[in-house]
């Protein structure tokens, strides 16, 4: 049950049953995020909080042949120092999509899944949105059915007060990651923390076996 604990500046300030978690919704999400909403069932989204900068929210990090590579989704910069991060719009002043598809099968066209996964993912690139929230979740939406997750997440209908399952500051880069073959690994070694799709694009079908068996 929600619970209204009163308002400030217009927004009302919630409190969460104990039971849920609230979590960002991300770009290409970190391997423990997942790994997070394959365990946790009961979750909501923050559509309300606060656009927090150089986050999860807008950039993902892969492994290339020259070690870790940062893709960032460019956004239409505001006077106002607070944006909810349901109002945050994508810069197209350049077409980072089809960098950021440029990079990644780059990076990922030798690995033994990309060929299976690469259309269903190559079509969220091809697709201008206006706003970050809706291409986050469109792209989010297609890594859960992919990974068959059955998770009754829910929104946030405003602003919630921080609690103790607030997970929105959180980063999802656990120290305890288990190493898996990854294609450029002979080169920089194992490097963890990466988004999920280093982990599909590298073992496919056993990444769901992966996520349930990592230690968050």
């Amino acid at each position: 049950m929600v619970k209204v604990l009163g308002r400030l500046d217009g927004k009302d300030f919630l409190e969460v049953s104990n039971k849920s978690f609230l979590i960002p919704i991300t770009y290409l999400g970190p391997i423990e995020y997942y790994s997070f909403l394959l365990k946790y069932s009961e979750s909501t989204f923050d559509k309300h909080e606060n656009f927090v900068k150089q986050s999860i929210r807008n950039r993902c990090f892969i492994h290339g042949a020259n070690g870790k590579i940062m893709l960032s989704i460019p956004i239409v910069r505001k006077n106002k120092s607070k944006t909810p991060i349901k109002d945050i719009r994508i810069s197209h002043s350049e077409n980072w999509q089809r960098e950021h598809w440029k990079t990644i099968e780059t990076t990922y066209n030798n690995s033994p899944f990309f060929e299976y996964y690469k259309d269903s993912f190559q079509v969220y690139f091809n697709k201008k949105y206006k706003f970050l929230i809706d291409f986050n979740l469109n792209i989010q939406n297609l890594i859960l059915n992919i990974l068959d997750v059955n998770f009754n997440y829910s929104f946030s209908k405003s602003y919630q007060l921080d609690h103790i399952n607030d997970l929105r500051k959180y980063k999802f880069s656990s120290n305890k990651t288990e190493k898996y073959e990854q294609v450029f690994m002979h080169f920089n070694g194992f490097i963890p923390n990466l988004s999920i799709i280093d982990l599909l694009f590298n073992i496919g079908t056993e990444t769901k076996v992966y996520l349930k068996n990592m230690d968050i």
